[in-house]
């Protein structure tokens, strides 16, 4: 759509701000009457949490991760005493507060409501708190949240890396502010468009999700029951497995591949890393499916004295360890590398098995790897090498191997193909939402007296 301009404009006087209506002021924070910003160092409840801090029932404490999409997430946020949260009250919420993360993640912003009320803020986030009666909290939210203001951050960010923020980078932030009603008119404006488009979005990750779903059935089914519906069955003997074609076996990984993971040569050492040239891999590189090329490299010094190992092509690799969802996941290798302790390598490979057949099957056990592997009590979760070694897989004959891997390329690839489209269009949204939110907040469009519909 095209919106509506305001019918007059003045220079901002702020270069990355530029024109703004000729009606609103551009004012710094601090210079807001009223207003207050105050951060919590890192410390006990800062960016270092342990475990032990946290209690069952408790006050909760905002991290990084509960900030997102300009709303404050109580799913997995922790909590801490009573007790703790009475000393540390000077960082509570308050109703119409703004929570900025403070490192790593800068952008995301989040307004309290009467949910988060008495709420504390970790070392990660900042807060601040606009007592004007001429300001708008949501508005507000709106205006700090923009790619615009976001600019500003980036250029005065601090510390030793990109991408941080402190009191008086807020402080001295240049806010454009358009009388009252205005502010409220903006507001309810991108209230009604995000929400639309966010619903746009919500309903096309749903559709990947089920694209995501159809591939990994039709990649079970090939790679546990083959492509003929009609062949003759048998049972495993694994539970989960449930029956067979007859014809096909199943061996334990170990009895047809070697298995084994990897190291993390010192990083204060530079003899492992300066000018090196043997790839080495992390956990991270598992989610490229099919891996290419590496993104560090050890020296030869490094694979002697760290007994790292040399993995050759045409392996299967399976992250081992962690909570988060690439535990269990598996790839192809398709250059000699060695790996990290994070990674477990499936290599050497007898006439029985095919390495993407393997690969194929792995991701078919996916849960079942991660159910088996995961951790209770004080137990990290994790799969061990022995596991992987003792782990049953399903061999049919070669040739079979090959026409079903042929077959899932095939199937999947089409798959791929749609769950790309879709990702590329909730891309787009994801612009066109940030696009709107700057330029109503900066007086870029007129909305006061635009009809509210959005078309796609």
């Amino acid at each position: 759509m095209k919106w509506r301009v305001y019918p007059a404009y003045k220079d901002s006087g702020v270069e990355w701000l530029g024109e703004t209506p000729e009606h609103w002021e551009v004012i710094r924070v601090k210079a807001i009457e009223g207003n207050s910003a105050e951060v919590v160092q890192t410390g006990p409840f800062g960016a270092q949490l342990h475990a032990a801090d946290y209690v069952d029932d408790g006050v909760p404490l905002i991290l990084i991760r509960n900030i997102a999409n300009l709303r404050i997430d109580d799913a997995n946020i922790p909590r801490i005493s009573h007790e703790d949260a009475e000393r540390l009250s000077m960082y509570r919420l308050e109703i119409g507060d703004i929570v900025f993360s403070r490192v790593g993640s800068i952008g995301r912003i989040a307004l309290c409501t009467e949910q988060e009320r008495g709420w504390l803020i970790s070392g990660q986030t900042l807060r601040l708190r606009m007592c004007n009666p001429k300001l708008d909290s949501k508005f507000s939210l709106y205006a700090f949240s923009s790619s615009a203001v976001l600019t500003f951050v980036d250029l005065q960010s601090v510390g030793s890396t990109r991408g941080s923020i402190n009191t008086d980078i807020l402080r001295n932030m240049p806010l454009p502010i358009p009388p009252l009603p205005e502010q409220h008119a903006i507001a309810a404006f991108l209230d009604r468009e995000t929400a639309r488009i966010d619903a746009l979005i919500e309903k096309k990750e749903r559709q990947i999700k089920l694209l995501e779903e159809k591939r990994a059935a039709l990649i079970s089914h090939a790679v546990t029951k083959g492509l003929d519906p009609d062949v003759p069955m048998k049972e495993s003997g694994v539970e989960w497995l449930g029956e067979i074609p007859e014809g096909w076996q199943v061996i334990r990984i170990g009895f047809v591949a070697k298995v084994g993971n990897g190291s993390t040569p010192s990083r204060t050492n530079l003899d492992y890393w300066s000018d090196g040239d043997i790839p080495w891999l992390t956990s991270g590189k598992i989610n490229e499916g099919v891996i290419k090329t590496a993104d560090e490299f050890v020296t030869t010094k490094a694979m002697t004295e760290c007994h790292l190992p040399k993995v050759s092509a045409n392996s299967v690799l399976v992250a081992i360890t962690g909570e988060g969802k690439t535990r269990g996941m598996s790839a192809l290798l398709k250059e000699t590398a060695t790996i990290s302790q994070h990674l477990a390598y499936i290599t050497g490979f007898d006439n029985r098995v095919t390495a993407e057949f393997l690969r194929l099957y792995l991701m078919s056990q996916y849960n079942e790897l991660r159910r088996a592997s995961a951790g209770g009590g004080s137990t990290r979760a994790a799969i061990t090498c022995e596991f992987l070694r003792y782990y049953p897989a399903i061999v049919p004959p070669v040739d079979e191997q090959r026409r079903i891997t042929g077959y899932i390329d095939e199937e999947t690839n089409s798959i791929d193909s749609l769950i790309g489209k879709v990702q590329t269009s909730i891309g787009f949204l994801r612009e066109y939402r940030t696009a709107l939110i700057s330029a109503a907040v900066t007086g870029k469009i007129d909305v006061r007296r635009q009809p509210g519909a959005t078309h796609f």
